[in-house]
């Protein structure tokens, strides 16, 4: 079946090896060796979408996702679905696996962006009444414990009082009788307890020889003695046995009772883990995600630096060489490419290369290659690969690839009959039972096709029933077909003929063909066809050794002649060859070599400009990071100087008001407002920032001079100088008027000096009167009634630096908070001589009185 070769040819079982290294249970493991290949893009999309979500999870997660205590209790099922009495360590594997189940579950449950893996496990029974019944009656050892039921405590304690009583007579014996004993020991034949006894003192202690020492110097004698208690021991032994039984067997009939629900949290758990190991393969790659594209849409095929992932795999464990990466972006009108160039250059692996990916995109891996990955859903990946000569079979190298052509074009003829598809890296075959028993089998089914989780409720227990996974009818084609050598192993010109048919065949039959060749007449055909283009592996000349690139739209040179050349033989052999070749091949391979010159040209140049756009964009980065330092700096000391500055307004204000509470001490005088004053003027001196002096306006008007009145739109004569209120008359034209200073401007601009006016020599403060009338008045009356206590301090302290007698204070009742507040303040304040309630026809408690010194 060309299927399964198409997967032996590209190694797809050598990569399922190794992806199954990265499942963390033995199930998952054998899932991943016999991965299933999905039949329609709905699945692989699912599969898809559940790698993206593991990959998401296990980037949150310290530890990544956990699978400790998942066991494969497949057989255990079965046989207990038989009426077998499972072992204690079965029945502690099912415990384990369904602790580990549920802890899968809770983690999942935990987040909230994963709707695929949420509703994977959203059904997922745990039981873990079933999971304590186990460990009650189980212990860590996998042996029925005393409390696993009330009759086998007291079987066990009938036990530990008989071999008490055993010991206790042996070791009285040996005491009595340590002339005759090899050793003060006492040990145990087949459940009898002995003592060892020298052989030729064996007629000291009497009794049933039960072993014998390699050199025969020991005896293992069981005294006459202790022979009933031992009958009566081994008794007891088998009662305990059957009631260790009777445990395990109620403990089977229950795990029996749930068989249904524990195949399917085997397959949940299974499925998890193939996902799990998809995910950290993928990782482990450097791999990308793929998108299905439909070229119909005009999409690309975009797999830029696509590695092959065997030889990344080679290279990281077995010391391989460094991976060349290829380029492949291929238009959507492009049916077929042909790559040519010489031998060992790397045309084989890029076919290899691109196998690999397709199926790795459908079987929900990501794709070794750089983002974006875009890449069409094919429906089947057909492979003819290498040599299938065969002698037994009488097969030549031609034979063997019109052999396996011919089963190609058959398979695209046939696509609705895919019976063969997705059998992984099996050939195809079916597994017996023995080999992958029935309940195996179904849970790789549900593992790797998530709308089969249902299937394992509908199997019955004695037949093999396998699972059919539906595809629905797939449009016209959807096939990528590799061809390595296409029309090799004949007569070049009839194989060259043969070539071009089958690829215009391929063209209306498949989506995509890649053909590697040495016919230079194929390299023709994207001249005559649209749907075909020409590729070619890079070949170093100067080293005679291939460089593994790719390289689009340019056909490839065999370098035959050249390589024979450079390596030894005769000169004159060679130019007979060319001869032979003729003028029209010369030709073409000279056109083909300048038109590699030209683009090693266009890719120096081209690394050129990216080196200069790098180098730009290092300096744009530079210079933006300075930038925001600089705007950073700026910022921090903005904020530094509005603290500094906000810092002095405040201590300049707690100055000034010591300065005002001096003043409200006793009397004040003339001579203390002046200190007063003189203190303020220091202060504001202090705080003030210092500003740069603006330059005076170098411009007074004098009679005779010219001005310009900005507001007017007109030009003057001054008639009058300023006077001291800075007004002056101007004229002009038979008009008079008197204009302001501030009002007028040069001709050339200037602005006029202002005129200062002389300030009046300050008053002197006069005493208040001795004795003022305590009367109250609006104007010594305050109402504080709705205001915070900070704002009636300011209202106070104002009003008391004004008062020259008591101050009437209406604070209210209210919650009694602002009447505190003003009893407080005043207190302190040091014009208050005292203060008292108001009387009651003035408002009582509701209203202060304070006296001021």
């Amino acid at each position: 079946m060309i299927q399964s070769e198409t997967l032996e040819l590209l190694e797809w079982h050598r990569l399922c090896r190794h992806l199954a290294t990265f499942a963390a249970t033995k199930l998952g493991a054998t899932a991943a060796r016999h991965l299933k290949i999905p039949d329609t893009q709905i699945e692989s999309e699912q599969l898809l979408e559940q790698t993206k979500e593991v990959y998401q999870l296990e980037t949150r997660l310290t530890t990544g996702l956990s699978f400790e205590g998942i066991q494969d209790i497949g057989d255990s099922l079965e046989r207990a679905e038989r009426s077998g009495v499972l072992t204690g360590d079965e029945l502690l594997a099912i415990a384990t696996t369904l602790a580990g189940a549920r802890n899968l579950r809770r983690v999942i449950d935990n987040q909230d962006d994963l709707p695929i893996l949420t509703d994977l496990v959203a059904d997922l029974r745990t039981y873990p009444e079933l999971e304590q019944e186990i460990h009650r009656c189980i212990d860590e050892r996998a042996q029925v414990t005393d409390r696993a039921s009330q009759k086998l405590g007291e079987i066990r304690t009938d036990l530990r009082r008989l071999r008490s009583q055993i010991t206790q007579k042996l070791q009285n014996i040996l005491q009595a009788k340590s002339g005759a004993v090899q050793e003060q020991l006492i040990t145990q034949r087949s459940d009898r307890f002995v003592i060892p006894v020298k052989a030729p003192q064996k007629d000291a202690i009497p009794g049933i020889v039960h072993d014998t020492s390699t050199s025969g110097a020991t005896l293992y004698i069981e005294p006459n003695s202790v022979v009933p208690l031992g009958n009566q021991l081994r008794q007891i032994i088998r009662r305990e046995q059957a009631e260790e039984e009777t445990v395990r067997r109620v403990l089977t009939e229950l795990v029996a009772a749930v068989k249904p629900d524990l195949e399917r949290l085997l397959a949940i758990a299974t499925t998890l883990d193939l996902a799990t190991a998809r995910s950290r393969y993928s990782y482990w790659l450097g791999a990308n995600p793929p998108r299905f594209i439909d070229r119909k849409d005009n999409e690309i095929i975009t797999l830029r630096n696509l590695r092959h992932p065997l030889l990344v795999w080679q290279q990281q464990h077995e010391q391989g060489q460094p991976v060349v990466p290829v380029n492949l972006l291929i238009s959507p009108q492009i049916r077929v490419v042909t790559i040519t160039g010489p031998n060992t250059g790397g045309k084989t692996v890029t076919l290899k290369t691109l196998g690999l990916a397709a199926l790795m995109a459908k079987v929900g891996l990501f794709v070794p290659a750089r983002e974006p990955v875009e890449i069409p859903w094919f429906d089947q990946v057909l492979a003819d690969i290498g040599d299938e000569q065969s002698l037994q079979q009488s097969l030549s190298t031609f034979s063997g690839h019109i052999r396996r052509i011919s089963r190609i074009l058959e398979a695209l003829g046939s696509r609705g009959d895919k019976g063969d598809e997705g059998d992984g890296a099996d050939g195809g075959e079916s597994k017996s039972n023995a080999s992958y028993p029935r309940l195996r089998q179904r849970y790789f089914d549900v593992a790797q096709y998530p709308s089969l989780r249902d299937a394992t409720r509908t199997a019955s227990s004695g037949q093999a029933k396998s699972v059919q996974v539906p595809h629905a009818p797939l449009p016209t084609p959807h096939s990528l077909v590799l061809l390595d050598e296409v029309g090799a192993g004949t007569d070049p010109v009839e194989g060259s003929a043969l070539a071009i048919a089958l690829l215009q065949y391929l063209a209306n039959h498949a989506q995509l063909t890649i053909a590697t060749t040495h016919f230079g007449e194929l390299k023709a055909l994207k001249y005559e066809d649209e749907r075909f283009e020409n590729a070619s592996v890079e070949f170093d000349e100067s080293t005679l050794s291939p460089t593994y690139r790719l390289l689009w739209g340019i056909p490839g040179r065999s370098n035959a002649l050249t390589i024979a050349l450079r390596l030894g033989l005769k000169p004159e052999v060679v130019e007979q060859a060319k001869t032979q070749v003729g003028e029209a091949t010369d030709e073409v391979n000279q056109v083909i070599a300048g038109l590699e010159a030209q683009r090693r040209r266009q890719e120096t140049k081209a690394a050129e400009a990216q080196s200069l756009l790098q180098q730009a964009e290092r300096l744009y980065k530079e210079v933006s990071a300075k930038a925001a330092s600089l705007e950073e700096r700026e910022s921090s000391l903005r904020a530094s100087q509005e603290v500094a500055v906000q810092q002095a307004i405040a201590q300049a204000k707690g100055e000034i008001a010591q300065v005002i509470r001096r003043l409200q001490k006793g009397t004040p005088t003339a001579q203390e407002a002046q200190q007063a004053t003189n203190a303020l003027n220091q202060i504001s001196q202090q705080y003030q920032p210092v500003t740069t002096a603006k330059p005076k306006a170098g411009f007074m008007p004098k009679v005779g001079d010219r001005l310009r009145v900005p507001k007017l739109g007109q030009t003057a004569d001054v008639i009058t100088a300023p006077n001291e209120d800075g007004e002056l008359s101007v004229r002009f034209g038979l008009m008079k008027m008197i204009v302001k200073l501030e009002d007028v401007e040069s001709l050339d601009g200037q602005k006029a000096e202002p005129v200062v006016k002389p300030k009046p020599a300050p008053a002197a403060v006069t005493p208040p009167p001795q004795s003022v009338p305590e009367i109250r008045t609006s104007q010594n009356t305050i109402d504080l009634r709705g205001k915070r206590v900070a704002d009636a301090e300011y209202i106070l302290d104002k009003a008391i630096s004004e008062a020259t007698g008591p101050v009437w204070i209406i604070h209210g009742y209210g919650t009694g908070k602002l009447r505190q507040g003003v009893h407080t303040f005043l207190q302190h304040h040091p014009r208050v001589n005292n203060y008292e309630p108001a009387e009651q026809a003035d408002g009582g408690t509701g209203v202060t009185i304070a006296h001021i010194k």
